[in-house]
């Protein structure tokens, strides 16, 4: 049997970009995590906190939880990077908390994969206590655990329990994005 070959009107369909959030509350490892999936998958990072309008940055530095309103841009520049990148995947860490906050990335990205990293409050507390150089105080956790809001079943999402070891961690990640990519 012949191999079929390919004319000038035909091509071979590029594989789908991978599209990642990396969500969860302050502490527990947005960042870290995303960068080594990223690394791992050999996507680019990005963190969301990066992409914060002066105004939100100054507004959480000083105690002040962020509102809808204050999101609502940040949001929207998170789903236009995840729609617009050129690469073969990427990886953004982002709160992304309520899922009107996970609707509105999704309206700009709508294969957006959400990967919650979540643990518990004792977990969470020490994680933030020993961090240093970073705007979010550990104050606001509590309002973050009060919005935050579970991945409903139609959302493209993986569970991750921080409380495992990074090498574990990451393992389940990365394994949970690729099953999650193939939906």
């Amino acid at each position: 049997m012949e191999s079929p070959v390919l004319t000038s009107r035909q091509s071979i369909p590029a594989p789908p970009t991978i599209r990642v959030v990396v969500m969860g509350v302050s502490g527990a490892g947005k960042s870290t995590i995303g960068a080594l999936v990223a690394d791992a998958m050999g996507f680019p990072f990005l963190d969301g906190d990066s992409l914060h309008p002066m105004a939100n940055i100054s507004k959480m530095a000083s105690g002040t939880p962020l509102d809808d309103d204050d999101r609502a841009p940040w949001l929207e520049i998170v789903g236009n990077e995840l729609a617009t990148t050129t690469a073969s995947g990427i990886v953004i860490a982002c709160s992304a908390l309520k899922r009107s906050y996970r609707d509105a990335i999704r309206a700009k990205a709508p294969d957006t994969i959400f990967l919650h990293l979540q643990g518990t409050l004792e977990v969470l507390s020490s994680r933030l206590e020993g961090r240093s150089g970073h705007f979010m105080p550990p104050a606001l956790l509590a309002s973050q655990l009060a919005a935050l809001e579970p991945l409903a079943a139609d959302e493209n999402a993986v569970v991750i329990d921080i409380s495992a070891g990074i090498t574990d961690l990451l393992a389940a990640a990365v394994a949970g994005i690729k099953e999650a990519a193939s939906r």
